[in-house]
């Protein structure tokens, strides 16, 4: 929870931020103190506050800004804190809008403490009054004279907060001049309501997403069904192809071993085929041979019968 406190001087802004910050484990970062604080660590921010402080001058916001920046980020400000005494001018709200927006942070609320100023100054009055009667010492600042010159600075400086914030829908007020335990009461009442109505619009805004979101996980899915598909469908092309592509393989190793094959067997047929035109040949010699053999022989009978006939005669 991230908070504003607004209200002149002797509002009670102290005494109720005290208890905020018990009740929620928030811390309270009063600009002051923040100020000393960067000082003393000689972070860069703090020595150059130094510098200004050191000559009577006024800190400018943006020193101021920087050193909440800074402030924030610390672990014990993670849960929150309420700010005090800053923003103390509209220049400075919007500085302090513009590094919430930076951080990615948001004001929950700004708690206006009304008073009345006739009543604060009575107060004041009466509270002095009793410690002169015990003796007890009173602050230079905390007299009726200082306070209405302090009224005056708020009244001219710090009070168009409260337009400022009322705009931005951001301003909670609270009856001031009720007792410290009425007071504290009326405030967690206001931020009970608000932390209730965050919730709602957070349970509403997920409640808005939640079918928006499962048509988007359902694109989702059906791009990876598709993609799936898409998969599947070129992994059996892939496996056809290279299936045919075996089978092509194999059967040109088959031509392949057949053509090796036939080449002894196309061989032994040639010679087969000239061995056979070889005996043909030997054949038709020795048939010629014989019948040359039958017909000398025929022919020396022949000259021997006539040779007899002659000698007869």
């Amino acid at each position: 929870m991230r908070l504003i406190l607004l209200g002149p001087p002797g509002a009670g802004k102290g005494t109720q931020a005290q208890r905020l910050v018990h009740k929620h484990g928030i811390v309270q970062l009063s600009t002051g103190e923040m100020l000393r604080a960067a000082v003393a660590a000689g972070t860069p921010i703090g020595l150059k506050a130094k510098d200004i402080m050191a000559s009577g001058a006024l800190v400018p916001d943006e020193v101021v800004v920087g050193i909440i920046a800074d402030r924030i980020e610390e672990p014990d400000a993670k849960k929150g804190f309420i700010l005090d005494g800053f923003p103390r001018t509209v220049p400075q709200a919007a500085a302090l809008d513009e590094l919430l927006k930076k951080k990615h942070l948001k004001l929950d609320a700004v708690v206006e403490l009304r008073v009345n100023e006739s009543a604060l100054l009575e107060r004041v009055e009466t509270r002095v009054a009793q410690m002169r009667e015990r003796g007890e010492e009173v602050r230079v600042d905390d007299t009726p004279e200082v306070l209405s010159k302090r009224l005056a600075s708020y009244r001219a400086q710090t009070e168009p907060l409260v337009h400022y914030y009322s705009e931005k829908r951001k301003l909670i007020t609270v009856d001031g001049m009720m007792t410290i335990e009425q007071v504290t009461g009326a405030i967690n009442r206001v931020l009970a309501a608000l932390e209730a109505d965050s919730a709602a619009k957070a349970e509403k805004k997920a409640a808005t997403h939640k079918p928006a979101e499962a048509k988007k996980v359902a694109g989702k899915a059906k791009e990876s069904r598709k993609a799936a598909k898409g998969t599947k469908k070129a992994a059996k092309k892939a496996a056809k192809k290279g299936t045919k592509k075996a089978a092509k393989k194999t059967a040109k190793s088959a031509a392949r071993k057949a053509k090796k094959a036939s080449k002894p067997a196309g061989k032994a047929a040639k010679g087969s085929k000239k061995t056979a035109a070889k005996a043909k040949t030997r054949a038709a010699g020795t048939r010629t041979g014989k019948s040359r053999k039958v017909a000398k022989k025929a022919a020396k009978k022949g000259a021997k019968a006539v040779k007899r006939l002659t000698k007869r005669r």
